[in-house]
């Protein structure tokens, strides 16, 4: 796939707490903000937010790290360009002290900027609240970003963090147990529903992981786990990236049908339903 020229996207930027980082959109309606997996806004994730958008929301995607448009696809650059850019990008990542990759129990310090973006983009876009995909690497800053009543479509695809390089990692996801705690206690008030993805083989997103996700919030987290056989077999990566680099974008497919599950949530959240009223 060639680079995208971002046409369709507007660009701009977004400051909070001293830290400015570029943003693109494309849409209008509710927003959605849309994390992108390693290394970056690729041009499957830009179609990703192009399907956002025509289902009827402001598709927002902040810029954390790599070049956005740029094709990482070693057969479309070749395997010694793919991997200096991978490499590049998952080394600024590494040195960043806004992500948290190892360490269990915790938030990334990135999420703080993250909700304050959303809780601009609602009061700019309107709507009964803001949606938020994450996506490997970025997969649990969603979930992180739901202590925020705004944040009222939470997707988890293919969660990552921390890397699950022992068993105890493999069950963690990279959130603060006092997080966890208002997101649960969101899920059991006012019916927030957290949706995750994964396909079963995936070792970056253990089955322990959605399990001890099941145990915290319970029928609140809706799990949608795709055999690997369910992934496109054209990519050149193992079975991972579900709502783009292992889309089968036809219908009856399992991974189409999980793509249409997540921009149902968005419809049904964002467009159809008022927000629930707090409990007392």
């Amino acid at each position: 796939m060639p680079n995208h020229d971002l046409t369709g996207f507007t660009e701009g930027s977004f400051t909070h707490d001293g830290a400015t980082r570029h943003v693109l959109r494309a849409g209008t309606g509710p927003a959605v903000i849309v994390m992108a997996e390693i290394p970056g806004i690729t041009p499957k994730v830009l179609e990703f937010a192009e399907r956002v958008a025509a289902a009827g929301c402001t598709a927002v995607l902040p810029v954390l790290f790599g070049e956005p448009g740029r094709d990482p696809d070693p057969r479309a650059v070749g395997w010694a360009s793919s991997g200096r850019y991978m490499a590049s990008t998952m080394w600024r990542v590494c040195v960043s002290r806004e992500f948290t990759l190892l360490a269990t129990g915790r938030s990334s310090p990135v999420v703080g900027w993250l909700r304050a973006l959303a809780a601009a983009e609602h009061e700019r876009c309107g709507g009964p609240g803001v949606g938020a995909v994450g996506m490997c690497l970025t997969g649990g800053f969603a979930l992180a970003m739901a202590t925020d009543e705004r944040l009222v479509a939470p997707v988890l695809s293919q969660p990552s963090l921390p890397l699950a390089c022992t068993p105890g990692r493999a069950a963690a996801i990279d959130i603060s147990p006092e997080d966890l705690a208002v997101v649960r206690g969101r899920c059991e008030r006012e019916g927030l529903q957290v949706l995750g993805l994964r396909f079963r083989g995936d070792r970056l997103v253990p089955a322990d992981r959605f399990a001890s996700l099941r145990r915290e919030l319970g029928e609140a987290f809706v799990a949608v786990e795709l055999d690997d056989g369910d992934a496109n077999p054209d990519s050149a990566l193992p079975p991972h990236s579900v709502l783009t680099e292992h889309l089968i974008d036809e219908p009856g497919r399992p991974t189409r049908e999980a793509l249409d599950t997540v921009l149902d949530l968005f419809r049904t959240r964002l467009l159809l339903e008022e927000r629930p009223a707090p409990a007392n």
